[in-house]
């Protein structure tokens, strides 16, 4: 046997996660000075990290000698008071949420698994189900990117173990109606998991469901909206039955100190959060209203462009050699070739991005 064969097949057959584009690499290719470079191609907040959070961080590195409490307990409590629900229906998780989906997986997942992703969407879901050895079985969204809540339900069978819907959907901004969520969970034998990452620029979520369904799982993440993305923290709402097996599946001490502590200051910081809220409903009419292609509406710190007739590959190119970073969707399974996603900028950022869309015609 060859040594890569030690490698599992499910693991080799994966399409490798395609990130977005960094400055430093941008710069080097381009040869553009770092600060000319604005990025707007991984969906982080261009205003930074909450002082408060900064602030928790320097106070915390000083005892990073000491374990973390081993389910981030401080925080639990602190994500408790801010969604409002029970802490025995809360965990903290890290890497981000992507850590939650590797314990659900780790949890869920044996031989004949299979999990049900609407795409295009986030590509996680697809890469930490298959590690595990399930199948993905995919449910394309209709042309305006909406789910088909009928066809979801009817590509669940008795081996399906998982769910994902994104909601605002990861490239789209889109959200699945609650009632058409309710239908969803009310007619699988499954676990739903609906992943909030961009909730907070959403003008609702359905975070109380949990108390409703013992099917459903929201994920969500301090990536995005409280800029903490180079932190890697993310957390989950869950049954609470549910929560008592994810624990045991978890890896123990997966969030960092200096972390429970940013989080909790982020979360304090109602004034950095709002600020950060504003910035984006105001940045997303800005960029609907003068982007010379189509705009898609969105809910998220994101917006969807349709370039055609032209592809995305070569308007981002084009961006990319004026120093405007933003994301070609082409990697998104069921996407197309002409869909570009857009972070959401600071005013003077937008109109970087509205000048070099309009100087590619």
């Amino acid at each position: 046997m060859a040594i890569y064969e030690l490698v599992k097949p499910e693991i080799r057959s994966i399409a490798p996660y395609v990130p977005g584009k960094s400055i430093a690499e941008i710069a080097e290719k381009y040869n553009l000075e770092p600060d000319s470079i604005i990025k707007l191609g991984s969906n982080e907040n261009p205003l930074g990290p909450s002082p408060a959070a900064v602030s928790a961080l320097q106070e915390a590195a000083g005892n990073v000698n000491i374990y973390p409490s081993a389910d981030a307990r401080e925080l639990v409590d602190a994500v408790s008071a801010y969604v409002g629900m029970p802490r025995d229906n809360v965990v903290a998780s890290g890497p981000g949420m992507d850590g939650l989906l590797d314990g659900l997986m780790r949890m869920l997942i044996s031989a004949d698994s299979e999990v049900v992703i609407t795409t295009p969407t986030f590509s996680y879901y697809e890469i930490s189900a298959t590690a595990c050895g399930a199948t993905p079985v995919f449910v394309k969204r209709n042309e305006k990117f909406d789910v088909d809540i009928d066809r979801v339900i009817a590509a669940v069978t008795e081996n399906t173990k998982v769910v994902f819907i994104c909601s605002p959907n990861n490239p789209t901004g889109n959200i699945t109606a609650e009632k058409e969520l309710r239908r969803l969970l009310d007619s699988v034998g499954c676990l739903v998991f609906v992943d909030e990452a961009y909730v907070e620029f959403a003008g609702s979520d359905i975070v109380s469901l949990v108390g409703e369904y013992d099917n459903l799982i929201v994920g969500r993440t301090f990536s995005k909206a409280f800029g903490l993305a180079g932190l890697r923290l993310g957390y989950g709402i869950m049954p609470a039955w549910l929560k008592v097996e994810y624990m045991k599946a978890a890896t123990p001490f997966n969030v960092s100190a200096p972390a429970v502590a940013a989080g909790i200051a982020a979360l304090s910081n109602k004034e950095h959060l709002e600020a950060s809220q504003q910035m984006v409903i105001e940045g997303r009419k800005y960029l609907q209203a003068n982007l010379p292609f189509k705009v898609y509406e969105s809910q998220a710190n994101f917006i969807l462009v349709d370039v055609a007739p032209y592809g995305a590959k070569d308007v981002c190119d084009h961006l990319l050699r004026r120093g405007v970073i933003v994301r070609d969707c082409t990697s998104f399974r069921d996407a197309g070739n002409s869909f570009i996603r857009v972070t959401v900028g600071t005013r003077k950022q937008n109109e970087r991005v509205v000048e070099g869309f309009s100087t590619y015609l």
